[in-house]
C-alpha cells in the first residue's frame, strides 16, 4: 500500500466511493451517519482497504456490488445492508444475504417490475422454483428464503412492501434426519492410526469437547486453562453464544502433548505447518486420511461426526439432556434431543422385552395388562417419593 504511487492510487471518501450514506429516505426518515474507512482504488478499479474492522469491510464490499446492480430497489438494498452493519452481523452473512437477494430481485426484474411496491407472494414462490430449478440441497434453498424473508420484513418496517406479502410465510419442511456418531469400534480403529501429535490432540479434542471445528482453529493459547481442564469459547462459530468445554483425562494427555512440542510463539493452539493458522479444508483433509489409513472411508464420516459422537455417548453414559445442551452450545434443547433419538435405552429394552415375548408366542393380552399395571405402581412410587 505504501509503494503505490500518486499516479495509480486515488483515495476516495467514504461518501465518494459509497454514496447516499446517511442521506434521507421518505419511507425510511433520517438514517444516522455511518462512519467507515476510506478505500483505495488502483487504475485497474481494484480496490484496497485499509486496516479496519471485518464488518466494515464486508460492508463496503456488500455496497460497491450493489452499486453496479441494474435490479429494481437497489437503493434500498443498499439501506438494509447498512442496517446490518450497524446490528453487528457477521462478514459472512453480508455474503449470502448478498447473492439471496440479488437472485430473488433477478426473479422480480424478470416477471416485469420495476419497484419493490409491485413485490407479491407469487414472486416468493418463483423465487423458491428458481432456485430449486439450479438443483440446489433443500437446506441451501431454505437459507436462502430466509435471507430474502428478513429482508422484506426489513422492507415492510419502512413502509416500502405490502405487508400481505410475508403474512403467511412459505415453509420449506427439512427432513429430520439423525445425527450421524462414529460406531465405537471405529473410534477405536481411528485413534489408533494416529500418530503425529498436533493431529491427535486436534481430534480427541473435538471428539472429548464437542467443539466445532471452526471454534478450535481460532482458539488460541489464552483461551486455554490446563490447570482447570476447559477451553473458555468467547463465540460460538454458528450462533455467536459463548461457553465453556471441558478437557477428559486423554484429552489433556495428548493435548499436554502438543503443547510441548508446538512453536511458543504462535498465537493459535493449532496451526499448519509454516503457517500461523490452519484454514478448515486442512483439517478436513488431515481427517480424511487418517480415515483412509484405518480403512474407514467407506463409513461416509465427517469431520462434523466427532461432535455428534461426543453427544451420543454423553447421552449413553447417563448424561441429562439438560447439561449436554449448554456444552454443545444449544440455543434450544429440541436441537440438542434429536441426540436422544439415537441413544434412548429405554425405548430399546422395551423393544427387545416385548420381541421376547412375541417371540415365545405368548402375546395373548396378559402380558400387555400386566406390564400396564406395573407403570402405574411404578408411577405411583416416584409421585410418593417426589411429594
Amino acid at each position: 500500500m505504501d509503494q503505490m504511487t500518486t499516479e495509480n492510487c486515488s483515495i476516495l471518501s467514504a461518501k465518494e466511493s459509497l454514496p447516499d450514506i446517511g442521506r434521507q429516505d421518505p419511507h425510511a426518515g433520517v438514517l444516522p451517519s455511518i462512519l467507515l474507512p476510506e478505500i483505495y482504488r488502483d487504475k485497474s478499479d481494484k480496490v484496497f482497504y485499509p486496516e479496519y474492522t471485518q464488518e466494515a469491510k464486508a460492508l463496503h464490499r456488500a455496497l460497491d456490488r450493489i452499486a453496479v446492480w441494474k435490479l429494481p430497489g437497489k437503493e434500498h438494498v443498499k439501506e438494509y445492508f447498512r442496517s446490518m452493519y450497524r446490528r453487528n452481523f457477521r462478514p459472512r452473512t453480508y455474503v449470502s444475504n448478498l447473492v439471496a437477494i440479488y437472485n430473488f430481485l433477478t426473479v422480480v426484474r424478470d416477471s416485469s417490475k420495476t419497484c419493490l411496491e409491485e413485490i407479491t407472494k407469487n414472486d416468493i414462490e418463483a423465487f423458491i422454483e428458481h432456485e430449486q430449478d439450479r438443483g440446489l440441497m433443500l437446506s441451501t434453498v431454505r437459507t436462502a428464503l430466509h435471507c430474502v424473508n428478513a429482508f422484506l420484513g426489513y422492507a415492510i418496517d419502512a413502509g416500502i412492501v405490502r405487508t400481505d406479502v410475508l403474512a403467511r410465510r412459505i415453509r420449506l419442511r427439512k427432513p429430520e434426519t439423525l445425527p450421524r456418531a462414529m460406531d465405537p469400534d471405529d473410534v477405536k480403529q481411528l485413534l489408533s492410526v494416529i500418530d503425529n501429535l498436533r493431529d491427535r490432540a486436534m481430534i480427541m479434542v473435538l471428539l472429548r469437547t464437542g467443539m466445532r471445528i471452526g471454534e478450535l482453529l481460532s482458539t488460541r493459547l489464552l483461551d486455554i486453562h490446563i490447570k482447570d481442564r476447559r477451553i473458555d469459547i468467547y463465540e460460538g462459530a454458528k450462533n455467536r453464544l459463548g461457553r465453556v468445554v471441558y478437557l477428559s483425562d486423554d484429552a489433556m494427555s495428548a493435548l499436554r502433548a502438543w503443547l510441548k512440542m508446538r512453536e511458543p510463539h504462535k498465537e493459535v493452539l493449532f496451526y499448519a505447518q509454516s503457517r500461523n493458522t490452519m484454514s478448515y479444508s486442512t483439517a478436513r483433509q488431515i481427517f480424511e486420511n487418517y480415515l483412509k489409513k484405518a480403512d474407514l472411508v467407506q463409513k461416509g464420516y465427517s469431520l462434523h461426526a466427532l461432535r455428534h459422537t461426543f453427544a451420543s455417548e454423553l447421552l449413553n453414559a447417563g448424561m441429562r439432556i439438560e447439561c449436554l445442551q449448554p456444552l454443545m452450545g444449544h440455543t434450544s434443547l429440541d436441537v440438542t434431543r434429536r441426540y436422544a433419538r439415537l441413544t434412548d435405552k429405554t425405548r430399546e429394552e422395551e423393544y427387545f422385552r416385548a420381541m421376547t415375548i412375541i417371540e415365545r408366542g405368548e402375546s395373548d393380552g396378559y402380558h400387555r395388562c400386566d406390564h400396564q399395571v406395573q407403570a402405574f405402581l411404578e408411577e405411583k412410587e416416584r409421585l410418593t417419593q417426589h411429594c
